[in-house]
């Protein structure tokens, strides 16, 4: 029998118990299924978390006080108050790779507006934070050098901040109060829209760092610096200067470790991907579970339809047929079971894929490298499965097959 000849056999076979066909694939529909959903919503995350931690800024580099440690107990990341405006200072007048630097002097704040409160984020950066981070301003003006000098008591408002405290106004000029000191509004930061990876980056408020340093703060730790670095320098590079100048500054001898830590925006999102794409990586490998389970599925099946056309083998063996056309009859018809779920199973990993991803706000790429994947991996499983019983087939003796009630 030629190949097509063995296909259109093996469709009028599947054909006939169209019920029993449907419910042996599904085991393959479900695995399929599963796997390009969760292969297509990960890959989708990874693309939104690359693309928003690009947004954070142009060749980001995040230095952060190190980790405390009081004998065998160590502290997280930043427990350790090691950097201070001094290190910003040093680092502003000294580093040559660096576009710009700015530190960040982070307190949580209720911040009321005549009757209208809200509790948000107050962030004290320098003036190119604007620069390093992509904020653009979209009504009045950022605050100046001169704002730094003075620690004058100016803010910038995201625009999250700006709605929930002035409602369809325009808040430049008008006073608020920050954990009970007086600010006055001098702009609103354009809008960049909810990170899927944390808060909203417009829920926060932008003012001079000497400001929420020796006002809300206790005058001298900083937590977080940030920087970009110059164009056509390399991360490494940039790194390198930094820990050079910081170390010098916080007189470290060579045997002592940092005690403070240096990530670059590629590093980020290195990570960021890195813990989507192995939790996709696990969840697809829970669901190809499936697929072992429709493989199985398809050998039982298939010994089942051995059985019951044991005459019918008898008969094609009687007229010629040899033990490879046999063997090929129900393989062919394993792997067409086998191929049409992976197909199907296709479509709905697709569908939905798309309605969770719409569901859940997430992008969704579901590669053609995935889909011929699985669809191969789909004929293996039929191959592998579909081999025993069609050996089996091939096997029997035409004399019992054709005496078989």
């Amino acid at each position: 029998m030629n190949i097509k000849r063995l296909i259109v056999v093996a469709l009028r076979s599947i054909a006939r118990n169209t019920m029993r066909s449907l419910l042996t694939m599904l085991g393959i529909i479900i695995g399929v299924g599963a796997v390009i959903a969760l292969v297509g919503l990960g890959s989708g995350s990874q693309a939104d978390i690359e693309q928003e931690i690009s947004g954070l800024g142009t060749n980001l580099l995040i230095i952060r006080s190190g980790s405390s440690q009081s004998g065998n107990v160590r502290g997280g990341s930043a427990s350790l108050e090691s950097l201070t405006m001094s290190d910003f200072t040093l680092l502003q007048r000294e580093a040559t790779l660096l576009q710009g630097i700015s530190p960040e002097v982070q307190v949580q704040a209720q911040v009321i507006a005549g009757r209208t409160n809200w509790n948000t984020t107050v962030n004290g950066v320098d003036i190119s934070f604007p620069a390093i981070r992509n904020y653009k301003i979209d009504s009045g003006d950022f605050f100046s050098e001169r704002d730094l000098k003075s620690r004058a008591k100016v803010a910038v408002l995201g625009k999250t901040v700006a709605d929930e405290l002035f409602p369809g106004e325009n808040p430049v000029g008008a006073p608020i109060r920050i954990r009970n000191v007086p600010f006055t509004v001098i702009g609103v930061l354009a809008a960049k829209g909810q990170s899927s990876m944390g808060p909203d980056q417009d829920d926060v408020i932008l003012a001079p760092s000497t400001t929420i340093l020796y006002r809300l703060g206790d005058g001298k730790t900083i937590r977080t610096l940030i920087a970009s670095a110059r164009d056509g320098v390399t991360m490494e590079s940039a790194k390198e200067e930094i820990r050079d100048l910081l170390r010098s500054s916080h007189r470290l001898a060579e045997s002592f470790d940092d005690d403070f830590d240096i990530h670059d925006q590629p590093e980020i999102i290195s990570m960021a991907t890195k813990i989507t794409g192995t939790l996709t990586l696990l969840l697809s490998a829970t669901a190809g579970v499936s697929l072992i389970v429709g493989g199985i599925g398809i050998m039982n099946i298939m010994l089942v339809s051995v059985t019951e056309r044991t005459r019918e083998i008898g008969i094609r063996m009687a007229v010629g047929a040899r033990r490879g056309d046999i063997l090929s009859q129900f393989l062919v018809e394993a792997v067409i079971l086998s191929l049409i779920g992976g197909l199907f199973g296709v479509l709905g990993g697709v569908g939905s894929a798309e309605l969770l991803g719409y569901f859940m706000g997430t992008s969704v790429k579901v590669s053609s490298t995935v889909v011929a994947g699985s669809v191969l991996f789909t004929a293996a499983v039929g191959i592998v499965f579909g081999l025993y019983p069609a050996r089996k087939a091939s096997r029997l003796n035409p004399i019992d097959a054709l005496r078989y009630e």
